[in-house]
């Protein structure tokens, strides 16, 4: 087989990858609980990963220049409170919803302002952002919940248009536009240029740091997007919510074949990784099984995930060779 030939295979198990995963998953989940397949179950399954899909639509962006967020949690927690607190104040569900969006692009905004501008590195920047801005919501919250009783706001998350849950077609509307911005876009090929190398790219006239500091804007207004499905779809902005959401956006964007090392991937098979981590929780519950054995296999299917990553990055370079 020629070097040629092998760099396309390698390309099509990539993408593909994600979509085989989800089938032989949803094999296993049919076989171990019938009541999988229901309609209202599938259902269920998607409004669960609505709100994982649309933070780890924005962590492909992240990733793909290289690069990670672990503060998504937290500032879907703070955008979620604070559009609660606004609602509940106020009662004007518009302007929740632009509070929601605006804490999140602040946010986005900070951690690109720390990261392009500063030079922290990305783990460091977002771990300590995840704390700060959860330490917020406590402050902000006392611990309690703030309950959400506008049924315009609540809609959002518990409406449907045709029969189709609207955090569905929100979910599907963002890949969707995720997709054209990174494939059709200036600012889309030089996220995929400064991923594959930041200098090469600097050198070709690309602004970097403009191009790194928007990713994280981005990034942040989909954790807000994220916060009003949440907040609306529960009823009410907790403390905790958000918790842990990191590790299933950035297990959903891998599993998607967006290389951790950036500059390799696609938007669209993101939203399939999602569904991938959706199905794990949800056949896990359909079975009964203890909720904090979903953290081992969620674990184990990251670390999975990661040596499939090199993996494939293994026979790349092999096949350039």
């Amino acid at each position: 087989m020629n070097s040629q030939l092998k760099k396309k295979l390698t390309i099509q198990i990539n993408v593909f990858r994600s979509v085989l995963i989800l089938f032989i998953i949803c094999a296993f989940a049919a076989i171990l609980s019938p009541d999988f397949l229901s309609t209202s179950n599938l259902f269920n399954v998607f409004k669960q990963i609505a709100v994982a899909g649309i933070v780890a639509s924005g962590m492909t962006f992240v990733i793909l220049t290289g690069g990670i967020d672990l503060s998504v949690g937290s500032i879907l927690g703070l955008a979620g409170v604070m559009s609660a607190g606004v609602l509940s104040s106020t009662g004007d569900p518009i302007l929740a919803v632009l509070t929601a969006l605006g804490i999140g692009i602040a946010c986005g905004f900070a951690n690109g302002l720390l990261i392009a501008q500063f030079g922290i590195p990305p783990f460091i920047a977002t771990l300590g952002m995840m704390t700060l801005l959860r330490g917020c919501v406590l402050v902000y919250t006392k611990g309690s919940p703030i309950p959400v009783k506008v049924d315009s706001y609540k809609f959002i998350g518990k409406g449907s248009f045709f029969g189709i849950p609207v955090p569905i077609i929100i979910l599907i509307i963002l890949f969707a536009l995720a997709h054209y911005i990174l494939t059709q876009t200036a600012f889309g090929r030089s996220v995929y240029a400064f991923g594959g190398n930041r200098e090469a790219s600097r050198l070709s006239g690309i602004n970097t740091k403009k191009t790194e500091w928007m990713v994280y804007v981005i990034n942040g207004l989909m954790c807000g997007l994220a916060a009003i499905v949440l907040t609306a779809r529960l009823g009410s902005a907790q403390s905790t919510s958000g918790s842990g959401i990191e590790m299933d956006a950035i297990a959903a964007v891998i599993l998607g074949g967006t290389s951790l090392s950036g500059g390799t991937g696609f938007v669209l098979p993101t939203v399939v990784g999602a569904m991938i981590m959706g199905i794990i929780d949800n056949i896990l519950t359909l079975m009964n099984v203890n909720p904090h054995a979903t953290n081992i296999v969620k674990g184990a299917v990251i670390i999975i995930a990661v040596l499939v990553d090199k993996k494939v990055k293994d026979l790349s370079a092999k096949a350039e060779q």
